[in-house]
């Protein structure tokens, strides 16, 4: 299932990628401009282990997708890119427009059940307070046989605290205050508001019990092909996994 990505997951890509974590807030066009084509290559390589054929004429919709910024990625491999966000400023905080954008919760999709070839979420769901209501939605609106891809970061990952970290180790409330003493306003991500504690364990858990899904493989999203193992290490994964990719086939 995943042997067409794990050629990709080197050393060499994940020093790239978790690099470019440094212009997340200050330069995000460069940041999600790389990102974006890395997640048309794990998208798309997923769904070909899946179903023997690339992403071109599918549908593909983003849980959480913001303004768009990987339109242009999965258009360029022939998908209709729908993006779904909540929060109206999200949508336009790039000043990008992308057709067929949609503004809807994560918790309750406005789309049809088993409508999409392939949907998605990419660091969305440590930011919702009911990550696995999402991920139901998520599984509802996959056509059967369609691919579901959840990917998040862990709490107690490096990056769990986003730019609170690394305090967000000594409680996300104490972060968050320590965060706007020091830069005099609030973090973007405020816990408990828009930041939440998620683990690696949750979503196995979730991805296991789900009666609409089937899991079929589980990974690190930054670590090299060597390192997914650490999946498999409870305790241990909590902290080292960092970013946890969820595959999922909708029965």
């Amino acid at each position: 299932m995943t042997r067409l990505f794990e050629r990709r997951a080197t050393l060499r890509r994940s020093i790239g990628l978790l690099g470019s974590f440094r212009f997340e807030q200050t330069a995000p066009d460069k940041f999600y401009g790389g990102l974006a084509h890395d997640t048309v290559d794990l998208v798309g390589d997923l769904y070909t282990g899946l179903t023997g054929n690339s992403l071109a004429g599918t549908t593909v919709v983003d849980v959480g997708g913001g303004p768009g910024y990987f339109a242009d990625a999965f258009a360029e491999v022939g998908s209709r890119y729908v993006p779904i966000e909540p929060d109206p400023s999200e949508m336009h905080a790039a000043g990008l427009q992308v057709g067929g954008a949609i503004r809807g919760s994560g918790l309750a999709l406005p789309l049809r059940t088993g409508s999409v070839d392939v949907c998605f979420s990419s660091n969305v769901a440590e930011h919702v307070s009911q990550p696995w209501v999402m991920a139901d939605e998520m599984l509802r609106v996959t056509r059967p046989g369609g691919l579901m891809v959840l990917s998040y970061t862990l709490w107690w990952g490096p990056f769990g605290g986003h730019e609170t970290g690394p305090w967000h180790a000594f409680g996300g409330e104490y972060a968050a205050r320590r965060y706007a003493r020091k830069h005099g306003k609030e973090p973007k991500n405020r816990y408990g508001v828009s930041l939440f504690e998620v683990g690696c364990t949750d979503g196995l858990d979730w991805a296991r019990s789900t009666p609409d899904g089937e899991l079929l493989a589980a990974f690190p999203r930054y670590h090299p092909q060597w390192a997914w193992s650490l999946v498999r290490v409870p305790g241990v994964r909590e902290f080292l996994v960092s970013n946890l990719v969820l595959v999922l086939r909708r029965r």
